[in-house]
């Protein structure tokens, strides 16, 4: 049994204490197929997004709620459900309420594709501002948590405790299957494995839940509580319950949000989407390490600084052309199999953005991933939150930023990278919340679809230049696996041109424009 949006809201609130926030979601392209789909969602769960915003009274505390509706298209998240999130956090924010969110979904809406990834950009700048003005951000993982969500608003919070048996995760078992061939280890995906690891707080039923936050949010609020109140002991924490009940297998948490193939299938061959795809994947294509070949007073540095290194990762100190900069990517020597970008690398790509700030230098950032570590440690190790911490840094971040996609762009790995004022792309890069074979197979339940799914979601460059999350291609002519030092080149001195302009202007206008750019992504009547 999973807890409904409303269920939530009645055992978490006051009675009767409600007021919801939500208007009607925002129009976003349909095709008559995702149209249908919408209206068969609504009707069976009886609301017209997959998430309820409003404020109510937590025992006599005033406070936000968000709280996601699985029955809605899996509580996946699109355009018009980040629009009623990040409306709702902002309200928050201006009201100066506390806020409670309760995330349970299977991740990005695969209908809306690329576009509706990135929404997982602007939901964490929208979080990252309302804990930087001083209020509480409280959250409560429901059966399941997945993808996306997890990646990004599911893992902000000041305090995360999660319901018993939930199901909560980056990447469910069965893309993993799909792509490697074998089953995803049992039990690592649990809210009592992950307390244990250390990655969320506490395993609680909604009850205890209630009162544990109004504690903290009495916490927060920094008032002194006169006599023993405030002295009395943290007593009523309850034992750690482990549960088998409600174990999910991830094939669920995508199964009402299936895309309805058009009536013709767009064949391989003649499909340049996916040329680009196999394109990127050359062994022969250029990476970071070729890019910085042509850089001058290169220093290269390793490591978290704390212990931990990823060899799938780079870290450097540089001039291009002659601006100054520091540098973090992705290394595609680095990746092979299942050795992907993990946690340390994650926290190796924050020790780039604080040495950054730290030193006002600008910050490039260079997107070239089969996808963050899929495994059991990695899980284990907070993968998800270090993607969330990494998108939410980079929205705030008080320099100048450039983000290049050069390459393959998957998945949390490639979008932790990925908020930036200025996005390049080179011509056959792409950006996707999965490889398309990973697509296909929550899909379509193999991956025979993946040259198919790579058109419909909008992933290759020309499309994210349309869609506002590109800002520039940078040409391969025609392939850089064919002219590597030309294209080695072509991109540094493009990556030289944006940081001298960006250089040019006030640090606070250009983390206003990054906010704003990253607020209306998506929206329609949205411009470059």
């Amino acid at each position: 049994m999973r807890t409904s949006a409303r269920e939530l809201l009645e055992q978490l609130l006051d009675t009767d204490s409600f007021v919801s926030w939500d208007r009607p979601p925002v129009t976003v392209a349909a095709s008559p197929q995702y149209r249908d789909a919408l209206q068969k969602a609504a009707s069976a769960a009886g609301t017209d997004e997959s998430v309820l915003t409003g404020e109510g009274l937590l025992r006599g505390r005033r406070v936000a709620v968000i709280a996601c509706e699985f029955g809605f298209l899996a509580g996946s998240v699109g355009v018009a459900a980040a629009e009623r999130i990040v409306s709702a956090v902002e309200r928050a924010t201006e009201l100066g309420l506390p806020l409670v969110a309760s995330p349970t979904s299977g991740g990005t809406r695969m209908q809306e594709g690329t576009v509706a990834f990135v929404q997982m950009v602007k939901i964490a700048g929208a979080v990252a501002a309302h804990k930087s003005a001083g209020h509480p951000y409280v959250v409560y993982l429901r059966n399941p948590t997945m993808g996306g969500v997890f990646a990004s608003w599911g893992s902000l919070g000041h305090i995360t405790f999660a319901e018993p048996g939930a199901l909560i995760g980056f990447l469910g078992p069965r893309v993993y299957q799909a792509l490697y061939g074998k089953p995803f280890p049992e039990g690592v995906q649990t809210a009592e494995n992950l307390y244990r690891r250390g990655v969320i707080d506490g395993v609680l039923t909604i009850p205890v839940f209630r009162r544990i936050a109004h504690r903290a949010l009495s916490v927060f609020s920094g008032v002194q509580l006169p006599g023993s109140a405030a002295a009395q002991r943290y007593s009523e924490q309850p034992p750690l319950r482990e549960s088998a009940a409600v174990r999910v297998q991830a094939a669920n948490c995508a199964e009402a949000e299936r895309i309805q193939p058009g009536d013709e299938q767009i064949a391989a061959e003649d499909n340049p989407v996916w040329q680009s795809v196999l394109i990127s994947r050359r062994p022969q294509r250029p990476g970071i390490r070729e890019l910085l070949r042509h850089v001058t007073q290169r220093v290269p540095l390793s490591g978290t600084g704390q212990g931990e290194s990823d060899r799938t990762a780079v870290l450097a100190l540089g001039r291009f052309r002659g601006q100054p900069c520091v540098v973090f990517g992705h290394d595609r020597r680095g990746q092979q199999g299942e050795n992907t970008m993990g946690p340390a690398a994650l926290r190796e790509a924050r020790r780039s953005m604080a040495l950054a700030q730290e030193l006002r230098l600008p910050l490039l950032l260079v997107i070239d991933t089969v996808g963050a570590a899929l495994s059991k440690e990695a899980e284990e190790r907070g993968l998800a939150p270090e993607i969330a911490r990494c998108i939410a840094d980079l929205v705030t971040l008080d320099t100048p930023t450039v983000s290049v996609l050069l390459g393959q762009g998957t998945g949390g790995g490639a979008l932790a990278l990925l908020p930036a004022d200025r996005v390049l792309a080179a011509t056959h890069a792409w950006l996707a919340p999965l490889p398309p074979e990973g697509a296909s197979a929550i899909v379509f339940r193999d991956t025979d679809h993946a040259a198919e799914l790579a058109a419909a979601q909008r992933i290759s460059a020309a499309d994210l230049l349309d869609d506002g999350v590109v800002d520039r291609i940078v040409p391969e002519l025609p392939d850089a696996a064919d002219e590597p030092v030309d294209f080695a080149r072509r991109m540094v001195a493009a990556i030289a041109h944006e940081l001298a302009a960006l250089r040019a202007r006030p640090e606070p206008e250009l983390l206003a424009m990054r906010q704003a750019r990253y607020r209306r992504l998506g929206l329609p009547g949205r411009t470059n």
